[in-house]
């Protein structure tokens, strides 16, 4: 069998997974200079040159966000993968879900990835997430160009993608479902043809020897919108209040800028996030639900960000309550929560300890997911 399933990675790890539910966290391998950043952005750019230079925008604003036990770390390093993995394993987390960029054949930011697959460290379990979008320049803040336009294009560009995700499904370390490999894909509305490509990487997949594929669309609040159309097997839902220039009277000083600049910059109270974020009702396919520790993409977007303002562990806490509360219920391999995200520090969604709150979040994890969490 390949890939690992929650009782196996007890056994071949020494891990503790028994836990309530199975917790994996988007991981972004953008802290790394490339070749595409350094001709956009500047010579060394990462996703921490935006992340260090960010301020606050409004009174009791937090930015900078700055790393703590990690630092700023460089995802070319194998001790600093090591690091976060060890993380991972000590608060609970069961393996990172990575995003995969694949532009008709063209790959970004893969060196990480593929260091992992390449060298066999972190034992860590890990799947992938195909970031199936363009590339453009407006969420650093600058006018709308696109950098790497997303194509498809056509049935043998579809082959040689299952080709080279074959290496990652046929690891022993790649998390699977009923021993079937586990896959999101980001927007599975912009796949043409989704249903033929679906089908035609399932056949692939039992022609290589694999159980099958545990294909997962993202949907992004689309009202009614079922995986079982698409030929999937579940959906996560990743769900943002709109940014339009939402600002109460309480943040005045934010208030006034936006007005006077003519920006779009939303804020809303973490708080009220806590009835938002997940589904209120049970769908009646399989849905694994979507934890967001916070939100600011300030760091990207400037005046033109959303913000969840004041965020904490202890409301963080609340939220992942009831999203474990709804996979309850699921059978022990689908018991699956996704945390958005490990790392994603320009979004502000990120468990990594900080300054503020050090590792905080993490154990929130650590406190809910194994038995003696206690659920109130």
């Amino acid at each position: 069998m390949n890939g690992f399933s929650a009782p196996m990675l007890k056994k071949r790890f020494k891990m503790d997974f028994d836990k309530k539910v199975r917790v994996i966290a988007f991981y972004l391998p953008q802290f790394h200079p490339i070749p595409e950043n350094d001709i956009w952005w500047g010579k060394g750019f990462t996703e921490w040159t935006n992340v260090a230079k960010a301020k606050p925008l409004f009174k009791g604003h937090y930015q900078p966000k700055i790393p703590a036990d990690l630092g700023f770390y460089d995802l070319r390093l194998p001790e600093t993968r090591q690091a976060q993995a060890d993380l991972a394993v000590e608060y609970g987390v069961e393996g990172f879900c990575y995003y995969h960029y694949w532009f008709g054949g063209k790959r970004i930011l893969e060196k990480p990835f593929e260091e992992v697959l390449k060298s066999g460290k972190p034992k860590l379990p890990f799947c992938l997430c195909w970031a199936n979008h363009s590339w453009n320049s407006i969420w650093q803040g600058c006018p709308d160009r696109i950098l790497v336009e997303q194509i498809y294009p056509g049935i043998e560009d579809h082959k040689a993608h299952f080709s080279y995700l074959l290496n990652a499904f046929s690891d022993e370390r790649y998390i699977t479902v009923d021993g079937k490999p586990i896959f999101f894909i980001y927007k599975p509305n912009d796949l043409p043809d989704i249903k033929r490509v679906v089908d035609l990487w399932r056949k692939l997949a039992h022609k290589a020897g694999l159980k099958g594929l545990h294909l997962v669309g993202i949907s992004h609040f689309q009202p009614g919108w079922d995986p079982r159309d698409y030929d999937l097997d579940a959906c996560m839902m990743q769900k943002l209040p709109i940014i339009k220039k939402r600002i109460s009277k309480k943040y005045f000083d934010a208030k006034f800028k936006s007005l006077f600049n003519k920006m779009d910059l939303s804020i809303y109270e973490y708080k009220e996030m806590e009835n938002f974020l997940l589904r209120d009702n049970a769908p009646e396919f399989l849905d694994y639900p979507c934890v967001l520790p916070n939100w600011d993409n300030t760091p990207r977007a400037g005046w033109n960000g959303l913000v969840f303002h004041e965020s904490s562990p202890l409301l963080f806490k609340k939220i992942l309550i009831n999203a474990i509360n709804k996979v309850l219920h699921h059978s022990e391999e689908n018991k699956i929560v996704m945390l958005k995200a490990w790392n994603e520090w320009a979004e502000g969604n990120y468990v990594e300890p900080d300054l503020k709150f050090g590792r905080g979040y993490l154990e929130v994890i650590r406190e809910l997911i194994f038995p003696k969490g206690n659920l109130k």
